[in-house]
C-alpha cells in the first residue's frame, strides 16, 4: 500500500505576484480555505498517513501555519469559540502527519524529490503538485487503485491545447489498458509544438518508485538548468519500466496563475 506522499512547496509563485511577494501561494485562501489543505484532504481520503513538505527558508510561513499552537491555545482559552476549536483540531491532525525538508535553491522538481529520500520507506510513493487541484473525484485515490492493479508507476493525464504543450510534460502513449489507462512510451518535458508527441499532458499527481532516487542522484540538469522529474521517468521508461498514464475523471483547476486562482475559487464555491 502507498502510505507516504511528498509535496514540493519551495517554488516562488511568481505567476501569482504581487500576492506571493509576502505570502506563500499554498496558503492563499480558495473559497475560505488555504489551497494546501485541499491537497492534504485529498491525501487523507486516499489513505496517506505521512506527507513530506519540501519548502525553502523563504517559505517557512507554511511551517508556522501548522505549528502556531501557542496562538490557538491563547485564543481558545479566552474565547472558547467552537469554530476556532474545530479549526485548531484540524490543524493538529494535519501536523501529526507532516514532515519538512528544505530546498533552498530552485533546482527543479527532480532535486525537490531527491530531498525526501531519507523519509521514503516503501517501494512506491505519491507526489502531488499543489498548483494542480482536482475536484469532484479523488485522483490520488483512483491512481492508487490503478497502481495496485498493475503494480506499476502511475501519472495523471489530460488533454491540453496543442498550442500550450510547451508548458507541460507531454506523453507518447502506447498500449491501451482500459478506458482510462495507457502504457506510456515516452514523456518529454516542455516540448515545442513541432516536437510534441501528443497533446496528452502530465498533471500534478505521480505514483513513483523509490528507486527513482538513485536515478536522480546522477541526473544532469535539463531544460532551464533544472533537474526535471520527467527526465528521470523517461530514463526508466527507456529501460522498460512500466509507467501508466491515467486519464482522471475529476475537474482540473490550475491554482498557480492569477486567472486560474480566481476561477478555482469560483468553481469550489459551487460545490
Amino acid at each position: 500500500m502507498i502510505k507516504q506522499a511528498i509535496i514540493p512547496l519551495a517554488g516562488l509563485g511568481t505567476r501569482l505576484l504581487p500576492l506571493t511577494s509576502v505570502f506563500p501561494k499554498e496558503l492563499l485562501p480558495i473559497n475560505g480555505k488555504p489551497g494546501i489543505e485541499y491537497i492534504l484532504d485529498e491525501c487523507i481520503e486516499a489513505g496517506i498517513k505521512e506527507v513530506v513538505f519540501i519548502i525553502s527558508k523563504k517559505k517557512e510561513m507554511i511551517k508556522r501555519y501548522f505549528y502556531n499552537d501557542k496562538f490557538y491555545k491563547n485564543i481558545i482559552k479566552k474565547k472558547k469559540d467552537p469554530r476556532i476549536i474545530k479549526e485548531y483540531q484540524k490543524i493538529l491532525k494535519y501536523k501529526k502527519m507532516i514532515k519538512f525538508v528544505y530546498q533552498n535553491k530552485p533546482l527543479g522538481t527532480g532535486d525537490a524529490v531527491l530531498r525526501t529520500k531519507k523519509y521514503i520507506k516503501n517501494k512506491f510513493f505519491l507526489m502531488l503538485l499543489p498548483d494542480d487541484l482536482i475536484i469532484k473525484n479523488n485522483c490520488s485515490k483512483t491512481m492508487i487503485k490503478v497502481h495496485q492493479k498493475y503494480n506499476s508507476s502511475v501519472m495523471a493525464s489530460m488533454h491540453v491545447n496543442r498550442k500550450s504543450v510547451s508548458r507541460w510534460g507531454i506523453y507518447k502513449l502506447g498500449k491501451k489498458l482500459n478506458k482510462n489507462n495507457y502504457v506510456i512510451k515516452d514523456v518529454i518535458e516542455k516540448p515545442s509544438i513541432s516536437k510534441a508527441p501528443s497533446n496528452k499532458a502530465v498533471i500534478g499527481r505521480y505514483i513513483l518508485p523509490k528507486k527513482i532516487f538513485s536515478k536522480l542522484l546522477n541526473q544532469k540538469p535539463g531544460k532551464g538548468g533544472e533537474v526535471h522529474i520527467t527526465d528521470a521517468i523517461q530514463s526508466f521508461i527507456q529501460n522498460d519500466e512500466k509507467f501508466i498514464a491515467h486519464n482522471f475523471t475529476g475537474k482540473y483547476l490550475d491554482c498557480g496563475s492569477m486567472d486560474g486562482y480566481i476561477k478555482s475559487t469560483l468553481e469550489i464555491a459551487k460545490l
